[in-house]
Parts: structure tokens; sequence; C-alpha cells
């Protein structure tokens, strides 16, 4: 009974899988490395991990390879505005200069 609202949910709406193994498969690399980061060495470290992270993450998601994407964006973002950065994120990206 506390997940009737769910199954209804997902009942209603068929294109709503019924579990989430694919998010799981997706984040347990990083759940597996979550000691190893443990002592990032300060808090601010531990922030630009993460965002690392994601960026790889979100490259992978979009179909990129995470290498190739990094060193084009790495690459781009010194001479890049701050009007063009939303162009460099995974899902805007183009490999095109």
């Amino acid at each position: 009974m506390k997940r009737w609202l769910a199954l209804k949910r997902y009942l209603d709406d068929g294109s709503i899988p019924i579990d989430n193994n694919w998010v799981e498969n997706q984040i347990r690399p990083w759940a597996l490395g979550r000691k190893n980061w443990l002592f990032a060495g300060s808090l601010r470290s531990g922030q630009r991990a993460a965002n690392v992270m994601t960026l790889i993450q979100s490259a992978k998601m979009n179909g990129l390879d995470p290498h190739r994407y990094l060193k084009a964006v790495l690459g781009r973002l010194p001479t890049a505005r701050h009007s063009d950065l939303d162009g460099l994120l995974p899902h805007n990206w183009s490999s095109q200069v």
C-alpha cells in the first residue's frame, strides 16, 4: 500500500520503466569508488571531482568518447566567451570548430 501511488502512475503511463536498473548500472562504477574519493583533500576538491565525473558520465550518456570530448573542450575553454559555454556541455556538444 505504501507504493500504491507509484504503481498507479506506472500503470497509467506505459512508457515508465518498472525498474531503475539502467540508472543503477550507470552509477555503479562511481558507487564502487566512493571510498577512494572519501578523502579528496577538501570540500572544494570533492566538488571539483564530482563536476568532472558528471561531465564524463554525461558525455557517455550522449554517445561521446569522454577522453576526446574533454580534450576538445579543455582546448576550447581558454578562448571561449561566457555566452558560448552552454555549447560546450555534452548535450549541446558539436565537434565542429
